[in-house]
């Protein structure tokens, strides 16, 4: 079945390909019209992928959880793509050679890009969209406890793709929700021209090890926000506070927070209590702070274990070290970061701009959130995934991201001597 699908959508590339600018806004216009007029759909749908995993952790049920404001965003990501300029044919470069030879090197599309992906079902819009206006045919394989919401949502994208005369095949929703599955997809060579895995990191490292298409490290995130000897505290803390609590089941929330020597005496309880205290009393989850041997001399917590530095929790968990100095957090990070998103919270411009030459990362920050980490935010409408790997693409990937190149040559008889 897989193959059979997976030919149809090769076969569909070049006619994706082909589609104008205009074609395709338009048909990523009518997708967004019937995403909204769906939700009903949708929701009764995820609903019950809702009930299935009703033993599922908080943050496991937000990834999962499609509310009318949800979809209504995932329309608006889908209309902000289809306003952004046109990736394909793009001129790279161009040059006359010595020969004689005009040389253009131009964007183009890679043809089938096939996503796996887990829990999130807006992964389903936010891909079929940047695909369709890059270019590409897409191939979207959810996991079980989503499968339900992404096959009302790809059913509306589909709607929406005949109202504009376009063939279903442009966006295809996998029905094998088996390992034998998605290895399928990580081995259908001469059929799918991109792999991007997005979930935790088992998924990730699967792909990795067993794909034999080419394949995008994406996503997991261990996130570093380091509170500098000269940091407001106050910024800081609203900052931490951000990155942690506001979507702690994303990639791109804080998971480790190191606290310079000279300020974490004064910075921990202030930590404590905005994280933890407060957040009991307001009725909210507090944030389990798992703290070294000297964290633990300024504030009450657990203990952190041997892996809890090297943890992407996705929950309101946080590791907390105190550093000696500088170079210390940068080591610190260097040595546990999974290079995808990490902030410095100083006053200090000098160590404010070695903090972005140093830290390895597709995102680094000065006294800002991690959160923003994101398509949509970076200007890009939404993303396919968040690269961090450092080949082709890297950080969030948008339209841009989703196109190769190729050197299209003019003669006018010349030969090689």
């Amino acid at each position: 079945m897989i193959e059979a699908l997976l030919k149809r959508a090769k076969a569909e590339a070049p006619r994706a390909a082909a589609l104008s600018t205009e074609e395709k806004r338009r048909a990523l216009y009518a997708m967004a019209d019937s995403l909204v007029s769906s939700r009903d759909e949708i929701l009764s749908e995820n609903r019950r992928d809702l009930s299935e995993a009703a033993e599922s952790g908080d943050t496991r049920r937000d990834r999962l959880l499609l509310t009318e404001e949800r979809i209504a965003a995932m329309a608006e990501g889908i209309c902000r793509v289809a306003a952004l300029p046109d990736p394909v044919g793009r001129i790279l470069e161009s040059r006359v050679t010595a020969a004689g030879l005009e040389i253009t090197k131009v964007s183009v599309p890679f043809g089938v890009l096939a996503v796996i992906f887990e829990s999130r079902p807006n992964v389903a819009a936010d891909t079929a969209a940047l695909a369709l206006m890059s270019g590409n045919v897409s191939v979207l394989r959810p996991g079980r406890e989503s499968y339900r919401s992404c096959r009302a949502i790809v059913d509306a994208l589909h709607r929406g793709l005949a109202r504009e005369g376009l063939d279903a095949h442009l966006v295809n929703l996998v029905e094998d929700r088996t390992r034998e599955g998605a290895a399928a997809l990580m081995r259908a060579e001469g059929l799918v021209d991109l792999l991007i895995p997005r979930g935790g990191a088992g998924l990730i490292r699967s792909c990795l090890e067993n794909a034999t298409v080419p394949c995008i490290e994406t996503g997991t995130g261990i996130c570093h926000i380091y509170v500098d000897r000269s940091a407001d505290l106050s910024m800081a803390l609203s900052i931490l506070e951000n990155a942690k609590t506001s979507r702690p089941s994303v990639c791109n929330a804080a998971e480790v927070v190191l606290v310079h020597r000279a300020v974490a005496g004064e910075f921990l309880p202030l930590m404590k209590e905005r994280l933890t205290d407060v957040r009991q009393k307001e009725g909210k989850t507090p944030v389990e702070l798992r703290l070294d041997r000297a964290a633990a001399g300024y504030i009450e917590g657990r203990a952190a274990g041997d892996r809890d530095f090297d943890s992407e929790f996705l929950d309101y968990i946080l590791a907390v070290r105190v550093v000696e100095n500088f170079d210390a957090a940068i080591a610190h990070i260097a040595a546990h970061s999974t290079h995808h998103s990490d902030a410095i919270v100083t006053e200090d411009k000098t160590r404010a701009e070695r903090f972005l030459r140093l830290v390895d990362s597709a995102a680094v920050y000065v006294n800002a959130s991690t959160r923003f980490t994101d398509g949509g935010e970076f200007g890009n409408g939404c993303e396919i995934g968040i690269s961090t790997q450092k080949l082709h693409a890297r950080g969030p990937m948008g339209l841009n991201e989703l196109n190769t190149y190729k050197y299209l040559i003019r003669g006018h008889g010349e030969i090689r001597r």
